[in-house]
């Protein structure tokens, strides 16, 4: 029996368990190794790690939790997991394999009902509580091309691409206010900025806009987009000379990577997001969400920044351990839901 089974060993999840394997928490982080921004050459906006690349940062989290006893990496994913009642909690310490007992971690007291949750690899687990750090994977869009060019040259956030376009030109794809938006935004540093609308009306307003900052726009249907070893080379159009451009922004459709928030009856918005508190508790008690897979009621949209993730890993793990925390002692708690 664990203190907390993190599903996800991104960001988000290394992050928590470093803050529990800290206060010696228990934990079992299952890692199926496929991260979101696997595809990019770098990570950005991280203080102090600004250009690492994804797979260095994740073994560097790693090495970090080899440091600390409590917590043990597990490759494979979640499978499911069940809630038990308070009677069943005891008996679901048996269902840890030899292996665990091997390890010498020591078992959490379950005074209340916990999961059974099984692994990948057939076996099961118990878990006091779940954190659920599965991320989110991108649904690309078309044109032709997108698939092979994404994360080197067909990016989606200028946050975490933007800078590596200064002086290049760029294109956007596109005509809702979201692409203008997105088009000026570029305008400002990129070179020969130019909206492809693929073929979708664009407001009258907004080509005004656009041509006063010295955006152009291209509205023929985009054929493909064409390139060699990642890097964009031009956008081919029904008609109409092609485009050659450095890189381009289009517009991808996040989605759940894991469905196990939904099997647990977790509460989600349209998008897919998992809806938590400020603490990352989800509507399902005993169960936590933390990362872009997750957001609260007031933030629009999922935050794909890399330190986002971290932070809210580390929120989560904080609030996971002070749950325990009143359980084990009796203490009241300090993140009391407030109704109203």
């Amino acid at each position: 029996m664990y203190d907390v089974v993190i599903a996800g060993a991104g960001p988000a999840g290394l992050a928590a368990a470093l803050v529990l394997g800290r206060v010696h928490r228990t934990v079992l982080l299952v890692d199926a190794g496929d991260g979101r921004n696997a595809r990019a050459d770098a990570v950005h906006n991280f203080l102090t790690r600004d250009g690492t690349p994804p797979d260095e940062l994740r073994e560097l989290g790693r090495r970090e939790l080899a440091g600390y006893p409590a917590v043990r990496t597990l490759a494979g994913t979640v499978a499911g997991a069940e809630a038990l009642p308070a009677a069943s909690a005891a008996s679901a310490a048996s269902a840890a394999s030899a292996a665990e007992d091997a390890e010498g971690v020591p078992g959490a007291d379950v005074a209340r009902g916990g999961f059974r949750v099984e692994l990948s690899d057939g076996g099961t687990v118990g878990a006091r509580r779940l954190l659920l750090a599965t991320g989110l994977a991108d649904e690309l869009p078309g044109p032709p091309g997108v698939t092979e060019l994404w994360g080197r040259s067909a990016f989606h956030c200028p946050y975490c691409h933007g800078f590596e376009c200064t002086g290049l030109p760029v294109a956007v794809l596109g005509a809702g206010p979201g692409r203008v938006r997105l088009a000026l935004q570029l305008s400002r540093f990129a070179t020969g900025v130019v909206l492809c609308t693929g073929g979708e009306p664009l407001a009258q307003a907004a080509r005004e806009t656009l041509t006063a900052y010295g955006v152009a726009v291209r509205c023929e249907p985009v054929t493909r987009l064409e390139g060699a070893d990642g890097r964009l080379e031009q956008i081919v159009f029904e008609g109409g000379p092609p485009l050659e451009r450095a890189a381009v922004f289009v517009a991808n459709v996040p989605r759940q990577r894991s469905g196990l928030a939904e099997r647990l009856g977790c509460a989600a918005f349209a998008d897919g997001c998992v809806e938590i508190d400020e603490f990352g508790r989800t509507s399902v008690p005993g169960v936590y969400a933390a990362g872009d897979m997750a957001r609260r009621r007031t933030v629009p949209m999922p935050l794909a920044a890399v330190i986002a993730a971290a932070a809210s890993g580390t929120l989560a793990g904080g609030a996971v351990d002070q749950d325990l925390l009143g359980e084990d002692f009796g203490l009241p708690d300090p993140f009391a839901r407030r109704e109203g």
